[in-house]
């Protein structure tokens, strides 16, 4: 396929009402903020431009999360990492912790120092006095925000975690309270709701944040987020699924794909038909059930190294 369809559909609706007031905590808590600290499955649309304004001229660290699950051949444009008039540094992690970017050592270990100089590097204004810095943790949902928190803190703590985690969007619903995660440098990092914005530019971002687990599957369709993810595969010329779900060949349309995926994996479902002698229970595939087994299997970096932007 040369395109794809999304069939008019209207990502309005894929926007959860707390995150509007998350935006408003987000924004108070920004004044009081040394310095940001970004987490990003994808480098250019999981990242939420409505926070633009607010950055202001505070230092930004910005930690590419899953590298190892990027296509290498599909490098980010460096100039695209960035927002106008901002340095970001650029810190990039791989599914087993390590950096990519310079040497295999953990981020956990980077993080602090690399926040430390970036703060006395830069203008601290009504916080010039203060010997501690306060971090705020931001990105969109379901990036591993407050996985890092915790990391962070039992590396440098020795403390187990402070903030709850999960493997879908809109675990952390509020702003939290500081949480220490170093006693020299004294630093906190403030947790914050994963944010969306109101507005976004456009359906394909929206599907590809939605593949990534920033969207819940269902506000989308699983089946529609299938489909997207096998045009993307197939023009990035990304074909191990065809090995993966024994295909004889690369397919265009979804169907076969998926019932391949519900037949290798016994996604059945009974439905009943009504016939001329009465009600009959008949066994049928469950293509959804396949679409979701079909979209976990991408976010586990089964079907390949696979860079959506």
């Amino acid at each position: 396929r040369e395109r794809f369809d999304f069939g008019g559909r209207d990502v309005g609706s894929w926007f959860p009402r707390h995150m509007a007031k998350g935006m408003r905590q987000m924004q108070s808590a920004l004044r009081r903020a040394d310095c940001l600290l970004e987490r990003c499955h994808i480098p250019l649309s999981g990242r939420n431009p409505a926070l633009k304004d607010a950055l202001g001229i505070r230092p930004h660290v910005l930690v590419l999360n899953k590298m190892d699950l990027a296509d290498p051949r599909r490098q980010p444009v460096s100039a695209g990492l960035g927002w106008a008039g901002l340095g970001v540094a650029v810190v990039a992690q791989g599914a087993s912790g390590c950096c990519r970017v310079t040497a295999p050592v953990p981020v956990s270990l980077q993080i602090v120092p690399l926040v430390a100089r970036l703060v006395a590097e830069s203008p601290r204004y009504h916080r010039a006095e203060s010997s501690e810095y306060n971090i705020l943790v931001i990105g969109v949902p379901n990036m591993g925000k407050s996985s890092l928190i915790n990391s962070l803190r039992r590396l440098h703590l020795k403390k187990g975690k402070a903030t709850t985690v999960g493997g879908e969007p809109g675990i952390t619903k509020s702003v939290l309270t500081r949480i220490q995660v170093c006693e020299k440098p004294l630093m906190y990092l403030v947790d914050t709701p994963g944010v969306l914005p109101p507005k976004l530019g456009d359906v394909e971002t929206g599907m590809k944040l939605a593949l990534c687990g920033a969207i819940h599957d269902h506000m989308v369709g699983e089946d529609i987020m299938a489909d997207y993810l096998l045009y993307t595969l197939n023009k990035q010329q990304q074909f191990r699924y065809v090995q993966h779900y024994g295909l004889s060949e690369p397919c265009d349309k979804i169907e076969p794909v998926l019932k391949s995926v519900a037949l290798a994996q016994g996604r059945t479902q009974k439905v009943t038909v009504l016939t001329g002698t009465g009600n009959v229970n008949v066994t049928v595939l469950n293509y959804t059930a396949a679409a979701y087994e079909f979209l976990r299997d991408f976010r586990a970096g089964h079907l390949g190294r696979v860079t959506l932007d």
